[in-house]
């Protein structure tokens, strides 16, 4: 919810598709910044504490938000933008913990057995989320205002705040005693890289959505390609987890693993080839269809790439690896979208999004040629 409730306003505020890349880019900072400490501090100190203690940031943040929003606009005038990309900026250094800590507590709760159906059931709760949440977001920010939504925001971050509390405490699982920090910082990044399968799946879903992430630009596409307001933002910003909600289901009774390699390859193509066609086409009804199939080939991907990750980490790494994870999918997610924005200011709208998704369709084929071993990869 707040995603597009964030990039309507500074839409709203600026009409520049520059700030809206600078919301990526706000957010991927400070995130990219502590995510090495983040991931041995999550392999140090108490993962569910790490949990609460980030996800009230995420609260506080959102108070803030509506605050300047509602309250305090004498800081918007005077500021311009600033005063939103700061609160963002500090939800980045709060995700950059909260990431590691999470996934590998994840792990910690479920049987290693059951990692692949665990992880397509994780996937559809976080898309049904991706769901609801831009669709109602932007459904009240455009009948209600901008403070009623910013009120929901709130009031789910709290809820959330409640759930993770509920959970119980997992032990820490043993470490190298006497580690030095710099060899324990370092030991996800030797992991991964000298991990040809795991390296290979992040590296291919970092580059593919770095270069075809069109989400950042919706606003933009919302208002001068469809004409259909904020409230219309958040239906296409919702139509990809539509998607993905619905690929969940059908691979939690099909799994995609007996081919995983050669199905992880094929479902990023197929990403590549939508983020095209949503560029060249102009019905509010067809985009969103679009946009649908996106989201439905890169849930696949998704499964995949999250099933191998925690398949071959070993407990005691779960969270130093979590974190090279999140190194690699924020650079794909938040710069992907301060790409796109830059994109846009210098190629045009059409042009930005066409080029993305034709460098996501050459990443796919330089990787099945690059990394066989991922290709010819089976679980």
């Amino acid at each position: 919810m707040q995603s597009v409730i964030v990039g309507w306003q500074i839409y709203e505020l600026t009409h520049d598709a520059l700030s809206l890349g600078m919301i990526g880019l706000a957010e991927a900072i400070p995130f990219l910044t502590v995510a090495l400490f983040a991931g041995h501090v999550a392999d140090t100190f108490d993962r569910k504490k790490i949990i609460l203690i980030t996800n009230m940031i995420y609260s506080f943040c959102a108070i803030a938000l509506f605050l300047i929003s509602t309250h305090f606009h004498f800081a918007l005038a005077q500021f311009g933008v600033l005063p939103i990309y700061l609160v963002i900026f500090l939800t980045g250094l709060a995700r950059g913990f909260m990431s590691p800590a999470t996934s590998a507590f994840a792990a910690q709760l479920i049987p290693r057995e059951l990692f692949g159906n665990a992880s397509t059931w994780s996937s559809i709760s976080w898309q049904t989320a991706e769901i609801t949440g831009p669709a109602i977001g932007g459904l009240v920010y455009g009948f209600w205002g901008i403070g009623a939504a910013y009120g929901l925001v709130i009031l789910f971050s709290l809820t959330g705040w409640l759930f993770f509390f509920s959970v119980k405490k997992r032990p820490m699982p043993e470490q190298k005693k006497d580690e030095p920090i710099i060899k324990s910082l370092t030991a996800g990044l030797k992991f991964v890289f000298n991990n040809q399968i795991i390296l290979g799946s992040v590296s291919l879903d970092m580059f593919a959505v770095f270069f075809g992430g069109a989400i950042a630009v919706l606003p933009i596409f919302a208002d001068q390609v469809l004409n259909v307001g904020a409230q219309g933002l958040g239906f296409l910003r919702a139509a990809p987890a539509v998607g993905a909600v619905l690929m969940s289901f059908l691979q939690a009774h099909n799994p995609p693993f007996k081919n995983a390699g050669r199905n992880l390859l094929i479902s990023v193509f197929a990403f590549g080839l939508c983020i095209i066609a949503f560029a060249l086409a102009r019905n509010f009804y067809l985009v969103m269809f679009i946009l649908f199939l996106s989201g439905a080939v890169d849930n696949v991907s998704v499964i995949i790439r999250h099933t191998i990750i925690q398949t071959y980490t070993p407990d005691e790494m779960r969270g130093r690896v979590s974190a090279v994870n999140g190194i690699f999918i924020g650079s794909s997610n938040e710069l992907g979208s301060f790409e796109s924005g830059v994109a846009a200011r210098l190629l045009g709208l059409i042009p930005s999004v066409i080029f993305g998704g034709s460098m996501t369709l050459a990443v796919v084929i330089a990787t099945y040629f690059k990394a066989p071993i991922l290709r010819r990869l089976k679980m």
